[in-house]
């Protein structure tokens, strides 16, 4: 498992009934997770207390039956801070579960950047920049795409936040697949890609994506905007069936096979406070050079 488990700011505090009970700050929320199987098992105390309560409704979607929050709060990973915000479809704008790719990551810049070179990583479905600010903060150039231009607009907030407003960040709002054909034809490369993509969703011209069926194409187009010497390639799946060996299969038919290197897969995870179990969160992909994989 990728455990995030340095957090501060953020706390699974119990899993039941379909539902996680979650601090964010000091606030208290409770939100529905299909892979809350279990049932009964409601022992935390602040089951009673929340401030806000997402329910989804039977004839499909949901909605937020109970929001005692502030239309907008910060918490922080480490030396990022972030915005939150309730929004539609259960979300608040962080997946605290990444807190493990960013912290894998950004060690890989460091040492890079330790060796005296620049390191230039392509973040893609990058949503609201919780891996452009940790990339960023490792001291990385970042290009960061989102076909959303309110998920580009909350990124650039949460760079400021975080004191890198003046980072070497470009952010892009396009289609992520044109993006990277435009790229391809400029001769653009990059030393890293982060890719987070949905499981289905439309681009800006109503571009259809659905992973399970671009996923394989998509790591071999971004494959050719990757530099000679590349350093890192990331895949975070939330899609139900498509497992993180299915991943590192990808990986290693495109990636380790033309650049060597190694190929690791796992679940993410968040520890549950209550139980002292975890909750899996989707899964990721990673693969790293042959230098960095041997230290």
């Amino acid at each position: 498992m990728y455990i995030a488990d340095n957090w501060k700011d953020y706390e699974l505090l119990d899993t039941s009934d379909g539902e996680r009970l979650e601090r964010w700050g000091k606030y208290i929320l409770i939100r529905p997770d299909p892979q809350v199987i279990w049932k009964g098992k409601r022992e935390h105390k602040l089951w009673r207390s929340a401030h806000g309560i997402y329910r989804r409704s039977s004839s499909g979607g949901g909605a937020w039956v109970k929001n005692d929050v502030p239309e907008k709060w910060t918490i922080k990973y480490k030396d990022l801070t972030f915005a939150l915000k309730p929004m539609g479809f259960k979300h608040t704008g962080l997946f605290p579960e990444q807190a493990a790719n960013w912290d894998w990551f950004s060690e890989l810049i460091k040492k890079r950047r330790a060796q005296g070179k620049d390191v230039k990583v392509l973040n893609l479905f990058a949503y609201t920049g919780g891996a452009t600010a940790a990339s960023a903060k490792a001291g990385a150039q970042v290009v960061h795409v989102d076909a959303s231009k309110g998920m580009v607009a909350c990124a650039k907030e949460n760079l400021a936040l975080s004191g890198l407003g003046d980072a070497p960040v470009r952010y892009i709002v396009d289609d992520c697949r044109k993006f990277v054909e435009r790229e391809i034809r400029r001769g653009n490369k990059y030393d890293a890609i982060i890719m987070d993509p949905p499981s289905y969703g439309r681009g800006p011209g109503g571009e259809v994506w659905k992973l399970e069926d671009a996923v394989c194409d998509f790591v071999a187009l971004c494959e050719r905007v990757l530099s000679d010497d590349p350093l890192f390639f990331l895949i975070n799946s939330y899609t139900t069936g498509l497992s993180a060996l299915t991943m590192g299969y990808v990986l290693d038919i495109e990636i380790v096979k033309k650049h060597g290197g190694v190929s690791s897969t796992a679940e993410l995870a968040l520890p549950v406070t209550q139980t002292g179990s975890y909750l899996p969160c989707g899964a990721s992909a990673r693969w790293v050079c042959d230098e960095m994989a041997q230290d």
